[in-house]
């Protein structure tokens, strides 16, 4: 009996990995709108690495965290054929700053 429960349990989690190797992962983004009161910093210059063959450079930006600003350094990121890249943004929206998280575009 054991050995059966064994075997359903282990086929149950395979079965569970490949729906989870198969899932895109842009799509199981959850999307939280951020707003801050102040305006954010000057964005900080970096120096970015040498270009690499399949990845993309995503810029640093100024992320909003417990009341106040931090920097979040860029990073390469895979590349996605037939999508560019969109850059995060602060927008003024009303009397506070509104985050618009980077994006891939179609």
């Amino acid at each position: 009996m054991r050995s059966s429960k064994t075997w359903l349990l282990a086929a149950a989690m395979a079965g569970l990995g490949g729906v989870a190797l198969h899932a895109d992962p842009a799509q199981a983004r959850v999307h939280v709108d951020v707003y801050a009161n102040l305006p954010p910093p000057p964005l900080r210059e970096e120096v970015i690495p040498a270009p690499r063959v399949g990845y993309v450079w995503v810029p640093g930006d100024w992320r909003w965290r417990h009341g106040r600003y931090y920097w979040h350094r860029g990073y390469w990121s895979h590349e996605r054929h037939g999508y560019r890249y969109m850059p995060s943004r602060w927008e003024r929206h009303g009397d506070r700053w509104r985050y618009h998280e980077g994006r891939w575009d179609h």
